[in-house]
């Protein structure tokens, strides 16, 4: 298994946050009255499970997928995407 450390890891992370987030943007629409407020812990541009504040969502992230390569979102209408640095986990919470 490849580490944080490894070339390119960065990039595989960018990789699945924009994924992830293209993929959060489809789903949004079945979701947003019930999750509205909760936070979606994403991986391979599927919902994994939905957390009540991001410390939750982020140490859900770093329990299950040592590799680093996961994203989270806020379910709701307003657009707040700022880029890959706000969805990315680099290990840190």
């Amino acid at each position: 298994m490849k580490s944080k450390s490894d070339e390119g890891w960065e990039r595989r992370v960018e990789e699945e946050v924009s994924r992830n987030f293209q993929e959060f943007q489809k789903l949004l629409p079945a979701i947003l009255e019930s999750q509205r407020g909760k936070i979606a812990l994403m991986r391979d541009g599927e919902i994994v499970a939905f957390f009540n504040t991001r410390l939750q969502a982020r140490a859900a992230g770093d329990a299950r997928y040592s590799d680093g390569i996961w994203s989270i979102q806020e379910v709701t209408d307003e657009v707040i995407d700022v880029g890959f640095v706000s969805h990315a986990n680099f290990g840190k919470v």
